[in-house]
C-alpha cells in the first residue's frame, strides 16, 4: 500500500494520474498547504523540502518501507516499480527522462512564476509578468515544435506527459492561449481523454480552492514558508 501526502495542484496530480494509470493502491492523506499542514513535523519527516506531493510505500525495495518527495522522483521510482510509463528501450527510455527533466527544470517553475505574478502577487509588477510570460510562450513554442513529430513526449504516452500536462491546464492563467499551439492542444485533449488522467484529476477536487486569503498567502508566499526549520 502506498500513503500518498498531496494536494490537488499540478505537482500532486502528476502522482495522483502516475498512481491511477499503475492500478497501484493507495491511501490520500490531505495535506492542506493554505493552512499550513506542510509545516507539521510528522509532513517534514517525509518531505524536508515542505513541499507536495510525498509517499510512503509500505513494500518499497527489499520489502521495507520507503519515503519519497520531489514528484519527478516519485514518478521513476514508480515506473519502476511498475515496469510501466518508462520506455524498455534506452533511447526512447532517455528521451522520457529528458522531457521529464525539461518540466522539473523549466516548465514547472517558469508556468508557476508566471501563474503567481499573474494571479496572486499582492502588487502589479510589469517587469516580473512580461518577463515569466514570455518565457511561458517560449517553453509552449518548445513543446509545439517537439509535437509537431511525435504523438507524446518521448513517442508513446509516459511519465513525461503525466509530468508535463498538469501545468498546461492553468495556461490562461499563465497568459498562454492553448488555440496558438494546434499540436500542444492536440496532445492535451488526448491526454485529457485518458480515463486514469480523469480519476487523477478528481483526487481532492472537492477541497480545491482559490489560495487567496491572508492566511493562506503567508504560508504559500510570506515569512512561514521561508522560515528556516
Amino acid at each position: 500500500m502506498i500513503d500518498l501526502y498531496t494536494w490537488p495542484t499540478p505537482n500532486g496530480h502528476k502522482v495522483h494520474i502516475m498512481l491511477e494509470e499503475c492500478a497501484l493502491p493507495y491511501r490520500v492523506h490531505p495535506i492542506d498547504i493554505g493552512a499550513g499542514d506542510q509545516f507539521a513535523s510528522e509532513f517534514l519527516a517525509i518531505s524536508p523540502n515542505n513541499k507536495i506531493p510525498a509517499i510512503v510505500d509500505s513494500d518499497g525495495p527489499g520489502g521495507r518501507p520507503l519515503s519519497l518527495f520531489e514528484s519527478g522522483a516519485i514518478l521513476i521510482y514508480l515506473a519502476a516499480k511498475t515496469g510501466r510509463l518508462l520506455p524498455l528501450d534506452l533511447r526512447d527510455r532517455y528521451a522520457a527522462l529528458q522531457w521529464l527533466m525539461f518540466q522539473v527544470g523549466h516548465v514547472g517553475p517558469m508556468l508557476g512564476q508566471a501563474h503567481h505574478f499573474r494571479q496572486y502577487a499582492p502588487e502589479r509588477i510589469d517587469y516580473a509578468i512580461d518577463r515569466y510570460t514570455r518565457e511561458a510562450t517560449r517553453l509552449y513554442g518548445v513543446m509545439e515544435r517537439h509535437l509537431a513529430q511525435v504523438s507524446y513526449f518521448a513517442g508513446e504516452f509516459s511519465i513525461a506527459d503525466i509530468a508535463i500536462y498538469p501545468w498546461t491546464r492553468s495556461h490562461a492563467n499563465q497568459g498562454v492561449d492553448l488555440a496558438q499551439y494546434p499540436n500542444v492542444q492536440r496532445w492535451h485533449q488526448a491526454v485529457s481523454a485518458r480515463p486514469s488522467v480523469q480519476r487523477g484529476l478528481k483526487v481532492l477536487e472537492q477541497s480545491r480552492r482559490p489560495l487567496v486569503d491572508g492566511r493562506s498567502r503567508e504560508n504559500l508566499f510570506g515569512a512561514t514558508q521561508t522560515a528556516r526549520r
